[in-house]
């Protein structure tokens, strides 16, 4: 298919473009129009530094930037937060795809006789436009995480099987925009009955992840101690990291688990399963919740 003109769609302008397109099938050509997932840059300011650009699909941004603070580590709490606010240009106007996150300072409440917030980009920085699946790589990346955040405390989490194979059908139905597209992740919290408490979609599975992190933090409804985790496409080692700091103890996946992923689920209590497809999966790490 070649591209041969965009506009926003009136589906959803915010998060779907219609693109014309010249379509082959077998020797026939024609045109017609297809629908594309929409791609920005999304750059996180605390105060008028910048700390990252994310490249992600707009929507829920202030949810986005929350999750992300707090699954980089850069926050530890929402209450470290005072508020997050659409940044503005020199002329007060909107500026679009920019947030601007104001910090307590460390001298009030939990940070009383600490040094006030110095935000380090060189330090956080992440470059999402060319990063891979994994943000973190390497053996000693496991290492690191379990010795700042702990494995998951035991509890008695059981989960029908019958339940978690219905999950992928009911995050399928419920992705307004992957059905218009086919270009969307999705990430879902599921009780252990199956119900869907929270959706969110991103070009990118992690996004989606820290979108549900964020609304979490911002709703009072965090931690996720007695969620299941439904992700579309596979898991890797940093999806593990993002659910483990949210303290879910199963996360489900339709396609496969990297090796780290499964290393770090099984060293710190989560059970992972992968290939989830009809009424068949793999249950790679803590089987015991499953019943």
């Amino acid at each position: 298919m070649t591209l041969s003109g965009f506009w926003r769609s009136a589906l959803d302008p915010e998060r779907v473009m219609h693109v014309g397109v010249t379509h082959w099938q077998g020797e026939t050509r024609q045109q017609r129009d297809e629908h594309l997932t929409v791609e920005e840059p999304f750059e996180i300011r605390i105060e008028r530094q910048s700390l990252a650009v994310v490249m992600r699909t707009p929507g829920n941004d202030h949810e986005l930037a929350m999750g992300f603070l707090f699954s980089e580590g850069i926050i530890q709490g929402a209450d470290e937060v005072l508020s997050i606010e659409d940044a503005l240009d020199e002329d007060d106007l909107p500026l679009a795809n920019v947030v601007t996150v104001k910090m307590r300072p460390r001298g009030q409440g939990i940070f009383a006789g600490k040094a006030d917030f110095q935000a380090q980009p060189v330090a956080f920085e992440r470059h999402f436009a060319v990063s891979a699946s994994c943000g973190l790589c390497g053996k000693n990346s496991i290492a690191d995480l379990v010795q700042t955040t702990p494995p998951l405390e035991k509890d008695d989490l059981r989960v029908p099987a019958s339940v978690i194979y219905a999950l992928p059908q009911r995050l399928r139905a419920a992705q307004s925009v992957f059905e218009h597209t086919g270009g969307l992740h999705a990430a879902a919290l599921f009780t252990r009955t199956g119900e869907m408490l929270l959706l969110r979609e991103d070009v990118g599975r992690h996004n989606a992840v820290d979108k549900l992190i964020g609304h979490g933090l911002l709703h009072g409804s965090f931690p996720y101690r007695e969620n299941v985790l439904m992700v579309s496409g596979r898991t890797s080692f940093e999806i593990i990291q993002k659910a483990l700091m949210a303290r879910i103890p199963c996360i489900a996946a339709i396609s496969a688990p990297s090796s780290l992923a499964v290393e770090l689920a099984d060293r710190v209590g989560i059970t992972l399963m992968g290939f989830l497809r009809d009424t068949s999966m793999n249950v790679y790490t803590h089987p015991e919740r499953i019943v």
